[in-house]
């Protein structure tokens, strides 16, 4: 029974202090000015010879060096062509050209005399790579993302907003965070001490049994929005990785699953889902996509395939669990890896789009590269692998071609890899470079 009120939550105020708010997600993420300071010690000479400005700032984001990447194998995830002693060239945070040396001539001739030249020869070039599923709660987590090729990444959702906050770094200070799509916090029944982090969550303090009438998890979704999230991440089972936790019990069912839904006004929903009742619910109430998802049978996978949602397995996050000392969790890991992969399958058959996310959270990353072996090994082909983790990835976070295909104008985001991905499943785990927002982040050409 709701002993709750409704009516006497207010609405999210405009006039409420955004900017402070934001300020304190910052501050958490550990995004300072000294901070990016240190960062930038050890960057590229463009960057690190420019003071780090923002929006308060008189001054101008930083800027990156033109680049050119020549004598590689650059290939397109989206067909699978790939043109050997191919040459492609970033300007302004923008690929410029890209092409054979002859059809890139003359942006080639256009940056020569201020570009760096990289020479990938006997490598394979590739758009940056998308993690689709990730928890960085601070600058550190999101440069280990960006270490292991992950351009871009989707927040599962943070503590306090800090996801909010990293999203704003890479338009000002390019190479020192991934492209982040923010979900702000966790739509889940106990908000523990993010109720701190607002002003606004302090009604939600009030509710004895947690966020779970229809009408206050619509209000935590508007909230979120306010603030900045761009996707919303809820739940319709607890979680697999803790052994106190059950992962097939119910937390939400289809009509609080759909309220969430409506109220996102259409920012895509992430679901984080196990059991084959949560699973079903979630697609029903209209989630965007479907996170772990083990235990889906054949009629909700057809479900997926008509409305078009997405699904994330993060099958590292699953299958590493049959290492841990936890007996428990060892069990779940053994139990389940092998039920995750059929369902991949059946999803790939049935035409359910795949997407890559590690899950991983803080610092303990797992590469991105990681999961599209795994994906794989679970019976997708190398190029479905890769797709998982560029266009796929892409199109889930609404970011059309500028990410996961290397075209003229998509963003300046790359990897090189040491193995051919369309024949190679483990090739992206092979990462020699990483270009982020036209900042060479790391490189060993």
């Amino acid at each position: 029974m709701c002993l709750h009120d409704h009516t006497a939550a207010p609405t999210p105020k405009g006039e409420l202090p955004r900017r402070g708010i934001l300020a304190g997600a910052a501050a958490l993420a550990g995004i300072s000015v000294a901070g990016i300071a240190a960062q930038l010690a050890s960057a590229p000479a463009a960057l690190a010879d420019n003071a780090p400005s923002g929006p308060n700032y008189p001054g101008k984001p930083l800027p990156t060096q033109a680049v050119i990447i020549e004598g590689g194998t650059v290939v397109d995830p989206k067909t699978g062509d790939a043109v050997a002693d191919g040459v492609l060239v970033l300007d302004g945070g923008k690929v410029t050209a890209v092409g054979s040396r002859d059809e890139t001539r003359k942006a080639v001739a256009a940056v020569a005399k201020r570009a760096r030249v990289l020479n990938a020869s006997g490598k394979w070039v590739l758009p940056g790579l998308v993690d689709a599923h990730v928890h960085a709660n601070a600058l550190a987590d999101a440069r280990a993302l960006l270490q292991g090729g992950a351009t871009s990444v989707r927040s599962g959702s943070s503590t306090f907003y800090q996801d909010i906050a990293l999203a704003a770094l890479p338009s000002w200070a390019p190479g020192l965070s991934p492209r982040m799509t923010p979900a702000g916090l966790f739509i889940s029944p106990d908000q523990g001490d993010s109720l701190l982090a607002d002003p606004d969550l302090a009604p939600l303090a009030t509710l004895s049994g947690g966020v779970k009438e229809p009408q206050d998890l619509a209000y935590l979704t508007r909230v979120n929005l306010k603030r900045g999230a761009q996707v919303i991440k809820t739940r319709a089972n607890p979680r697999a990785g803790l052994p106190e936790q059950d992962p097939r019990e119910l937390v939400y069912n289809v009509d609080q699953i759909g309220a969430i839904v409506k109220a996102a006004k259409g920012a895509g929903v992430l679901c984080h889902a196990y059991s084959a009742e949560g699973i079903d619910g979630a697609v029903r109430a209209g989630v965007r996509s479907i996170e772990h998802g083990v235990f889906m049978t054949e009629n909700t996978i057809s479900e997926m395939a008509r409305r078009g949602t997405f699904f994330t397995p993060t099958m590292d996050a699953i299958t590493s669990m049959a290492n841990s000392a936890n007996p428990i969790l060892a069990a779940r890991g053994k139990e389940y890896t092998p039920i995750l992969q059929a369902a991949v399958r059946a999803a790939k058959d049935a035409g359910v789009t795949i997407v890559a996310g590690t899950d991983s959270f803080g610092t303990d990353v797992t590469p991105i590269g990681t999961e599209a072996r795994l994906l794989a090994e679970a019976g997708l082909t190398p190029l479905e692998a890769l797709q998982a983790a560029t266009t796929n990835a892409a199109r889930l976070l609404g970011r059309g071609e500028s990410v996961g295909r290397l075209v003229t104008g998509s963003m300046a985001d790359v990897v090189v890899v040491d193995s051919d991905p369309l024949t190679d499943g483990s090739a992206l785990e092979k990462v020699s470079t990483v270009i982020a927002q036209g900042a060479v982040v790391r490189t060993n050409l």
